[in-house]
């Protein structure tokens, strides 16, 4: 038992890289986590040992260990894809030239999305809000809204919802509302039609 709890510790203060990035209300990026060039709303985590670039990510969304999204594209169309002939900092020391890359596209995370361990998620990619994204998966096209995806690379399993409650779910934008209206509306989570009746009443 004392060993788990001294892991933990240690794990814990090995502590999370965030630079140029905005973290919401009460969210968190777990140790070993590297958070570069992106936001992220409120009541949102990251799990441990993720890398996070260039990415929007939503508010109550829950991404788990070993997540990678957002990670450095070699150039397909030049001649060679090696660093050595474009203008990085990078992990061969040699340059023969210097061009500049086309820019990094930017991910889209959006609310209340759940990604399982080990995902990842092409730059550029928009993922819809209610999302699912199963465990060691590799995301190379947008997801759809309250979509299940999984897969090498991620097909749609199925709707976490009908069409209808997908569209009240999306047009009520629920992770905007003041936390005394989600506090009344928390007891029917469970229920999609009840909870939705309670926010409209507000």
């Amino acid at each position: 038992m004392f060993k788990y709890y001294w892991y933990k510790f240690i794990r814990k203060i090995a502590g999370a890289g965030i630079k140029n990035s905005t973290i919401g209300f009460d969210s968190k990026i777990e140790a070993g986590s590297i958070f570069i060039n992106s936001t992220m709303g409120k009541h949102s985590f990251c799990g441990y040992d993720c890398f996070i670039n260039n990415t929007e990510i939503g508010s109550f969304v829950s991404i788990a260990d070993k997540v990678y999204v957002g990670r450095g594209v070699h150039p397909v169309k030049w001649i060679s894809t090696s660093p050595v002939f474009y203008n990085n900092r990078d992990s061969v020391k040699t340059k023969y030239s210097r061009h500049e890359r086309e820019p990094h596209p930017r991910t889209y995370i959006g609310n209340d999305v759940w990604i399982c361990d080990g995902v990842y998620i092409k730059p550029g990619v928009k993922i819809g809000d209610g999302a699912v994204i199963g465990m060691g998966s590799i995301v190379t096209k947008d997801v759809l809204p309250y979509t299940i995806v999984a897969g090498n690379p991620a097909k749609i399993i199925r709707k976490r919802f009908s069409e209808d409650i997908v569209e009240r779910l999306l047009k009520s934008e629920w992770w905007n509302l003041p936390s005394d209206v989600l506090e009344k509306a928390a007891e029917e989570i469970k229920n999609p039609i009840e909870f939705l009746r309670i926010i409209a009443e507000g």
